[in-house]
């Protein structure tokens, strides 16, 4: 064992391997010492003997070991998972207006301007850093020191548990609770309010859906109410869509503007789900409202970024002619794709990769499948799609669905897709034309 340790070679040798690249050299020492590290415990566990200690061999893997080790973490993904607007993948694809606008950005300085307020029918609107973060900061304007009331059935909880009633007691109001899980109705409302009432809370649950025995109070007759007892209607939309998804068969999603019209006075929403931009969090209502908003010291402190007000800014200028919204926006032209499309789509990607499969070991074929939206949105709908499944004939642990999507997840760049009855899908609703030949490669490189 003492003689394979003195095979290893020095931490000097082992940069000199690296002369013409141009990693960091605080970087590449730690790397090339975490190597030389990893192989003295391969040694010591008898995991590696004198063939692979060997220079060439050695430096081989010392090479891939640093460039992995230092490429940068965020890399592209091949999202083969059906899933449009995926939560771990960065939710939604920004169209390429949107990346120009960053890049020019970025690249200098620059002049910011979209009119929300055309899109949406609100009198003013506000951008910060996420919908979590509007309604803190309406709450937290509007209504601190004073009680809210919210229906016990839409106390939700969004993704990495930030919940309504922990939001609204950072804001520093107080929550009051009517109705039941699945029932609501006006009477609670009313019953609750007092003196110390400042708004009623309607939170659109996105993520989930209350079916069979159930009732809610429509916006309309919650703004009568409020406005009645002189409080604020203000609507959390979550997911919010500035068009009308339900001739696609996405239905139960409101838009913003149809929610602005039903009286409320504040309305806040995402930018980064349906609405296919940046990670963002729109307030939009009321120009006196907004403005008592602004004045809020938090808003410092929530604001965005130049790169994230371009990216919204270009993404909001294409919704003003819709057929090209569907066109260039990635989530909404992957969210309303026809069936023949995706059939269309699918086929080509499986005679692309028929030829380079080794027949006696898969098998594949194009089948009809279902694709979610994600991202919080239209919980339960199915998305008909087609994707190109590979099914494993051989029954081993080298050629298996489970083994292969692992290995797809450690190719560059990383392909994310789903495992159904021992099969690994393709699912090409959410994957980009120019991404089959990547996807080809890939496999290429596996096999």
């Amino acid at each position: 064992m003492s003689n394979l340790y003195r095979l290893l070679p020095s931490v000097d040798i082992c940069l000199r391997q690296f002369r013409d690249t141009m990693y960091p050299h605080a970087l590449l020492c730690d790397a090339v010492n975490a190597f030389l590290s990893e192989k003295r415990g391969q040694i010591k566990d008898n995991l590696i003997n004198a063939e692979n200690l060997k220079e060439e061999k050695l430096f081989s893997a010392l090479k891939e070991y640093v460039c992995y080790a230092l490429s940068p973490r965020v890399k592209k993904v091949i999202n083969a998972s059906g899933v449009v607007i995926h939560t771990n993948l960065g939710r939604s694809v920004l169209a390429k207006e949107a990346l120009d606008a960053v890049n020019l950005a970025a690249s200098g300085y620059c002049n910011l301007e979209f009119d929300l307020c055309k899109l949406t029918g609100a009198e003013a609107a506000l951008i910060v850093n996420n919908n979590a973060a509007a309604v803190y900061l309406v709450l937290n304007s509007l209504c601190f020191g004073g009680e809210v009331i919210v229906s016990r059935g839409e106390l939700v909880e969004i993704g990495g548990s930030f919940r309504i009633p922990e939001v609204m007691k950072q804001s520093g109001t107080a929550l009051h609770e009517v109705g039941t899980t699945n029932k609501t109705h006006l009477k609670d409302y009313q019953d609750a309010f007092s003196e110390n009432t400042k708004a009623v809370l309607k939170v659109h649950t996105s993520n989930y859906r209350i079916i069979g025995f159930q009732a809610d109070v429509p916006n309309h007759e919650l703004a009568e109410f409020a406005h009645s007892r002189n409080i604020l209607l203000i609507h959390d939309l979550g997911s919010g869509s500035l068009i009308d998804l339900s001739a696609f068969g996405l239905r139960n999603e409101p838009t913003v503007k149809g929610i602005v019209a039903s009286g409320v006075d504040i309305v806040t929403f995402s930018g980064d789900k349906v609405l296919g931009g940046p990670q963002a969090g729109i307030i939009a209502g009321k120009k006196e409202y907004i403005d008592r908003i602004k004045k809020n010291q938090m808003l410092r402190a929530l604001r965005c970024d130049k790169l994230t007000l371009s990216a919204l800014s270009a993404t909001l200028r294409l919704y003003y002619d819709e057929k090209l919204a569907f066109e260039k926006i990635p989530t909404l032209n992957a969210l309303t794709a026809s069936k023949d499309i995706l059939k269309k789509k699918a086929k080509r990607l499986h005679n692309m990769l028929k030829g380079i499969m080794p027949k006696e070991k898969v098998k594949l074929t194009v089948e009809e499948n279902i694709s979610r939206v994600g991202g919080g949105a239209f919980p339960e709908t199915d998305l008909p799609t087609y994707a190109v499944c590979v099914e494993f004939l051989e029954k081993n642990s080298a050629f298996s669905a489970e083994a292969w999507k692992e290995r797809f997840l450690k190719t560059d760049p990383p392909i994310v897709g789903r495992v159904e009855r021992d099969k690994f899908l393709f699912d090409v609703r959410t994957i980009a034309n120019e991404e089959f030949i990547l996807i080809r490669n890939c496999i290429l490189s596996i096999l």
